[in-house]
């Protein structure tokens, strides 16, 4: 089924999407007032906006899971990422959805 213009993709999950998180762990630790010992990109959507919007489910221990809302410009190289929004406890069962903070 086709997304809607501006819509977010289908969940896939991660394969070299790690490296934005471990971009913004530092700001979500300060956020999120914990340092997480296991931060592991697991599953992610994307929505191509003026740039790129990610959704990520990342595995923080346990049955631990938290969400991220990054985005990254088109032109990474001078833009890098930009951590926009997380949401803690969460499950590995909760699918990821667009979310404001």
């Amino acid at each position: 089924m086709a997304n809607p213009l501006g819509g977010f993709g289908e969940t896939i999950h991660v394969v070299d999407i790690q490296k934005m998180c471990d971009q913004v762990k530092p700001e979500v630790e300060e956020r999120a007032q914990i340092k997480y010992v296991e931060f592991k990109a697991v599953k992610y959507r994307r929505q191509l906006v003026h740039g790129e919007n990610f959704l990520i489910k990342v595995h923080v221990g346990g049955v631990n899971y938290i969400h991220l809302l990054v985005f990254r410009a088109f032109d990474h190289d001078e833009g890098g990422v930009k951590l926009t929004g997380v949401q803690q406890h969460k499950t590995k069962e909760d699918p990821l959805e667009p979310f404001n903070n």
